[in-house]
């Protein structure tokens, strides 16, 4: 059985700085806290697929409750907002 460690635990190795890299020389395991969040938000990888899935899903939904009480929704956002509006919606 193999366990892997996760990208937030720290190693004991020292790793080469890529050229270009935005930490220059130091590295990971020397930057501040700071600077390693600066450069994970800077970095262009992430979860494309899954934040993908989550919206298409989010909207699948939507459109599911939406054909089923269309009604009713709209029922409750004029009882909701008719207060706001002094009935007048």
């Amino acid at each position: 059985m193999t366990v892997h460690r996760s990208r937030f635990h720290r190693s004991t190795r020292r790793r080469r700085a890529l050229p270009g890299h935005p930490l220059g020389r130091r590295s990971p395991e020397r930057a501040s806290g700071m600077q390693r969040l600066r450069v994970r938000l800077a970095s262009e990888q992430g979860d494309v697929p899954g934040w993908v899935l989550i919206t298409l899903m989010t909207a699948g939904i939507v459109v599911a409750l939406w054909a089923v009480a269309s009604d009713q929704i709209v029922q409750i956002f004029q009882n909701a907002m008719a207060p706001f509006l002094n009935g007048s919606l």
